[in-house]
């Protein structure tokens, strides 16, 4: 699947897209440069998950938490964790047992650890500013 965004509201729109199919236990692994849209995206997943709520990029908290929707989301950004370890030690374990849905950016820092199931998107910025989207 390849879309493309000309549009933060056109790229949170495929967000949304995604977060009304999504269920328990599901995991989005997304990848790309900063200012690709990842956020946008999470933006748009919280709102078809029935969050209302302000949904920021984790980058200095490394996660965020966002409940009040169908499901409880996790938004983790793998960015500035160092290690596995530091990742288990913030619960990254207790969060997949938890059957919320899962958003980690920047997952392909830590593959590993993201279970069988995880749906990986990579996002790019294209020279016309707009955002594509590969994945499945």
């Amino acid at each position: 699947m390849i879309s493309r965004a000309p549009t933060p509201e056109a790229m949170t729109a495929l967000g949304r897209e995604a977060g009304v199919s999504s269920s328990s236990g599901q995991v989005f692994a997304l990848v790309g440069d900063l200012g690709a849209g990842k956020t946008h995206w999470t933006k748009g997943l919280a709102d078809g998950l029935g969050f209302t709520g302000d949904v920021t990029s984790p980058t200095f908290s490394l996660a965020h938490e966002y409940r009040g929707g169908r499901l409880p989301i996790f938004h983790f950004d793998f960015y500035r964790i160092e290690t596995i370890e530091e990742l288990f030690g913030m619960g990254w374990d207790e969060y997949l047992d938890e059957g919320g849905v899962i958003v980690a950016e920047w997952a392909d820092k830590f593959p590993e650890v993201l279970p069988r199931g995880t749906r990986w998107f990579r996002f790019r910025l294209l020279a016309d500013g707009s955002r594509e989207i590969t994945g499945e």
